[in-house]
């Protein structure tokens, strides 16, 4: 892993949001990797040793169950950081987090975090302002699985992985949107490739294109207008606008 300096190429929206101050102690102690598709990010109940700030991708935080079944039930990318349990004064969690979409991100060890959130003010309530704002993510999705259509839910899925993306294209299995949407795999196929037909999204071998961002907003449930915008309030991403990284925000 090479060492990153924090600049004009800074892409994690959480990290923009800090004082010019804060970056610059930060910057030392960020490493730059590469994150592949099912790498393991923490492992549940054992001791988180890292955080990663996203730059591209998305991670999942998924929950096992004693049978071996499992269920995703958040997911973070360029907006915010894995590892929110430190961020709390914990050192553990009950869920596991790997990388389901490929992407970037920058690491840092958990205990110089704590040890800037000690020491500054500005860092400390950022962090905490972006915990607030995934916990809010996971009560909307909450009330998404009951009270929207697959089709509405897809929409809404496939906007957010876009919107972590420097791409239009990118991997999104079958897997991670029914893990993602809480059903089975033809039900995400039906979904898809309805989808597809529309010409709104090209889909082939797990690899997502999208081919009209427009229609897919209108398809989707007001689910996704509200996450987003609830994580701009918290994150003042207003002021990010024209940045690298704030490309899709808007």
């Amino acid at each position: 892993m090479a060492l990153f300096a924090l600049g004009s190429t800074q892409t994690n929206r959480l990290l923009a949001c800090l004082p010019q101050e804060d970056q610059a102690r930060l910057r030392r102690h960020l490493e730059s990797m590469v994150l592949k598709y099912k790498y393991p990010l923490y492992a549940a109940r054992e001791r988180i040793e890292f955080v990663y700030f996203l730059e591209s991708g998305v991670a999942s935080l998924v929950n096992e169950m004693e049978d071996g079944s499992a269920v995703e039930v958040g997911t973070v990318g360029n907006e915010g950081v894995v590892g929110l349990p430190v961020l709390l004064g914990d050192a553990m969690a009950p869920t596991c987090v790997y990388v389901q979409v490929p992407g970037r991100a920058l690491r840092m060890r958990v205990d110089i975090l704590q040890e800037e959130m000690r020491r500054s003010a500005p860092l400390r309530e950022t962090m905490l302002r972006y915990a607030h704002a995934f916990f809010n993510q996971v009560a909307q999705s909450a009330a998404c699985a009951h009270l929207h259509s697959l089709q509405k839910r897809c929409c809404r899925w496939l906007l957010m992985t876009h919107d972590r993306m420097s791409s239009d294209e990118f991997l999104l299995t079958q897997e991670f949107l029914a893990m993602m949407l809480g059903v089975r795999r033809p039900g995400v196929t039906k979904a898809a490739s309805a989808l597809k037909r529309a010409g709104l999204i090209h889909y082939r071998h797990g690899h997502v294109t999208i081919l009209d961002r427009e229609g897919l907003e209108r398809r989707a449930c007001e689910c996704y207008g509200v996450s987003k915008a609830e994580f701009d309030r918290l994150l003042g991403a207003v002021a990010q606008l024209g940045k690298p990284g704030a490309r899709r925000a808007r």
